[in-house]
């Protein structure tokens, strides 16, 4: 195995690599990389992207949460090839420090992050739900949140950043 992979520069570990291209952050990356790679994976170690964290690995938890196609997915458990055309939009692609996304401005405002750690994947959560449901309940937005865990109890004050976005939007 370990002499196919010297040998062979496109094997690694046995499997083929391949030419992935991935447009993230509305920027357009080619990746060389065995396609079942987890895209948690590259968007860290590839191209340094630090918003999605790993935390369950089994897709639970929400911690690795970016935007595809509109929809919030995680990032853990889905395949890079998966999403190869697709636009991937990950914390880091919604606003900047000088000018942040509404969602981000309403977290800041209403000082809803304590670790940060699930923070990533509550906001791009948040957003894609909203965005796909403008005039969701608070019980549908509970719901939708449900999907990600948060251990540092800052649910009451992301509960009202989520309901400010949506009052702004």
């Amino acid at each position: 195995m370990v002499r196919d992979c010297i040998l062979n520069p496109n094997t690694l570990r046995g499997r083929l690599m391949s030419s992935i291209t991935l447009t993230v952050n509305r920027q357009r990356h080619r990746i060389d990389v065995d396609p079942t790679t987890p895209l948690l994976y590259v968007l860290s170690d590839d191209l340094g992207l630090r918003g999605p964290k790993f935390g369950c690995g089994l897709g639970q938890c929400g911690a690795c949460t970016v935007i595809s196609g509109g929809r919030a997915i995680r990032s853990c458990i889905t395949p890079v090839s998966a999403v190869e055309g697709a636009e991937v939009t990950t914390l880091e692609g919604l606003g900047s420090v000088d000018h942040p996304h509404p969602i981000q401005k309403a977290f800041i405002d209403e000082q809803a992050a304590q670790c940060g750690f699930c923070l990533s994947g509550v906001i791009l959560t948040a957003k894609a739900f909203l965005d796909q449901n403008p005039k969701a309940t608070d019980a549908e937005l509970r719901q939708a949140m449900s999907t990600v865990l948060c251990r540092c109890f800052t649910h009451v004050r992301m509960g009202r950043a989520i309901k400010r976005y949506r009052q702004e939007v």
